[in-house]
């Protein structure tokens, strides 16, 4: 019975996420003061605009009365746990899951550390048009986010693709 390479290897990519998010962090605390002022980067779209968020996406249970933080603490363990388990059980060769997999872990990981290092959020890229602005977000959000649509595409688009061969 041989072992086969598992896909925990791809977990040097959720590190990189990890590392960006925190180094830009670093940079967005220290030169976007004072928060809420937009910078802007490309006008008529993309600003710098530091931020702060105590709740999830789109500020969901923002409003709490701190219970979220822990909650959200626990739901990132959770899922990361969870995804560690599937890496685990992933081929290496399988990028199309051990890719996704790997970036959400490493957003869920990187705002892990800041809910449990100063108890909300950084968030500091603003995408907007006209009077329309999307919620402030970070690198591991765009982690989250890209790691989910790619999950959810090449499991669409694979399992036809395979259905076609057989």
């Amino acid at each position: 019975m041989s072992i086969k390479p598992n896909a925990l290897s791809w977990l040097w990519l959720s590190m990189l996420v990890i590392a960006l998010d925190q180094v830009t962090k670093i940079w967005a605390l220290d030169a976007l003061q004072p928060a809420g002022m937009p910078h802007e980067v490309i006008p008529g779209f993309l600003n710098w605009t530091l931020a702060f968020n105590t709740g999830a996406a789109f500020s969901f249970l923002a409003d709490g009365q701190g219970w979220q933080r822990w909650f959200f603490v626990a739901l990132a363990v959770v899922i990361s746990g969870v995804l560690g388990v599937w890496l685990k059980r992933t081929a290496r060769s399988d990028w199309r899951t051990a890719l996704p997999l790997a970036l959400i872990v490493g957003g869920a990981v990187g705002n892990l550390v800041d809910r449990l290092h100063q108890a909300k959020v950084t968030d500091f890229i603003q995408v907007y048009y006209r009077d329309w602005h999307y919620p402030v977000f970070n690198v591991a959000d765009c982690g989250i986010t890209v790691g989910a649509v790619l999950l959810i595409a090449f499991g669409m688009f694979t399992g036809k693709a395979a259905e076609g061969v057989r």
